[in-house]
């Protein structure tokens, strides 16, 4: 097949080929940083051992969290339609594969996905035999394609999405762009740019727009241990700065001591979105004179904390309960692409953003043209302050906007449906 593909995929593979030899050692040094399970190295590298399931495998792919997440939605819906299947999700991030090892239970398994070499890739689907691959949003590895279609497993691109950038860049590769979209058997946009790409870059048909994300369930919230905290923080202020990322942290603390001059006794809940930064961010909390407590190390804001630093995994659906406004943070400054806002919709919190939500762009449109949430094109600290005090003190406001939230969001319901119907109906087609 190498003769047949683009040039830059035939230097792509070239090169992979190349430095797959120095790739325990670049992993080695990822895991001496925290950024690689040292114990797991050999997933990576396709060198662990694999038991292989009996019965239907359906292997889900996801890049990190976010996409982990819908794909364990999909997975369960999946079930419901198919049962007896066995799922094998993989996922690159250190923070997915703790959050998936939490949530998964026999006989479902995780594992990280192999590095795109030639030879990590094929081992993994030599090993695994998949009877059918689903890819999560689109993180595209070719090695990783071209040896599931050599092996014939069918391939589905599901809720995926393409920002700006990425569409720019998969133009410059067009030939590329075009072998690798059209390998998927089945491919769902999640928005209206990657659409109008995937028919760019596509030969084979591309399925009905539909966010999953709209579709999947609410997190999972400990209505007992929510109930107690909330007697703890009483009649408080609070609000709620979800998954901040570096640079953003000043801005959003500078906005809460601004919030404090007025109400003395705001709480922000404030949770990073990589928690092994909550060292570096408790110290800018401090520099800002709001000394804060941690919810990691077990403790609970006393009336005169103005920071709760809420650094835990799978718990951020809790904090949204305790506070009735989210700022929705990665929406503050260029690069990121804002973050999900469904998950405080689901659970009854106002949703605040900034104006950098390109990867959500079509559902903040819709959030915004139908009332349902606040976006800030003021970035400074001040107008999110004013923003915030408004909000706190308007329960009515709160209220009006969460339930033309909640329309919006009922809107993506039949984007589940109709992804699990193409994916049972690509399982009947996978070889026996």
């Amino acid at each position: 097949m190498t003769e047949r593909l683009p040039f830059s995929l035939t230097l792509y593979r070239i090169a992979t080929q190349l430095l797959a030899r120095f790739m325990p050692g670049v992993l080695s040094r990822r895991a001496a940083k925290g950024r690689e399970d040292p114990t797991r190295i050999g997933e990576r590298l396709g060198t662990a051992p694999i038991e292989r399931p009996n019965g239907k495998l359906v292997w889900i792919h996801g890049a990190s969290v976010g996409e982990s997440i819908v794909g364990h939605a999909l997975a369960q819906e999946l079930r419901k339609a198919q049962p007896g299947l066995t799922f094998l999700f993989t996922s690159g991030t250190k923070t997915s594969a703790d959050l998936m090892v939490r949530k998964l239970s026999s006989p479902d398994l995780h594992r990280y996905v192999p590095v795109d070499t030639p030879a990590a890739t094929k081992a993994f689907i030599a090993g695994w035999k998949p009877d059918l691959a689903v890819f999560v949003e689109g993180e595209i590895w070719p090695n990783l394609l071209l040896a599931s279609k050599e092996a014939g497993v069918p391939l589905a691109l599901v809720n995926a999405r393409m920002t700006a950038r990425s569409v720019k860049g998969w133009r410059g590769r067009a030939k590329t762009a075009e072998l690798l979209f059209s390998l998927f058997d089945v491919a769902l946009p999640a928005d209206t740019r990657t659409f109008e790409a995937l028919s760019l870059f596509r030969t084979g048909p591309i399925g009905t727009i539909g966010n999953l994300k709209l579709a999947a369930p609410a997190p999972i919230v400990n209505a007992k241990e929510a109930k107690v905290l909330a007697a703890k923080l009483g009649s408080r202020p609070v609000w709620l700065a979800a998954s901040t990322h570096e640079g953003e942290e000043a801005v959003l603390l500078a906005a809460h001591a601004a919030l404090c001059l007025g109400a003395p006794d705001a709480l922000l809940i404030l949770a990073p979105r990589h928690p092994e930064r909550a060292q570096d961010v408790e110290i800018e909390c401090r520099k800002q004179g709001l000394v804060p407590v941690r919810r990691s190390n077990g403790q609970v804001p006393s009336s005169q904390t103005p920071v709760w630093l809420w650094d835990t995994l799978g718990e951020l659906g809790l904090a949204m309960r305790l506070a009735p406004v989210t700022f929705v943070a990665g929406s503050l400054q260029p690069g990121i692409g804002g973050h999900n806002p469904v998950e405080p919709v689901q659970l009854g919190s106002t949703v605040v953003s900034a104006s950098f939500v390109g990867n959500f762009l079509d559902l903040y449109q819709a959030l915004e043209d139908q009332d349902g949430a606040v976006i800030l094109d003021d970035h400074a600290s001040d107008r999110i302050a004013l923003t915030l005090a408004g909000l706190l003190g308007d329960p009515e406001r709160r209220e009006r906007l969460n339930e033309a939230a909640r329309a919006v969001i009922a809107q993506g319901s039949h984007a589940m449906a109709d992804t699990v119907a193409a994916l049972v109906a690509l399982l009947g087609q996978a070889k026996p």
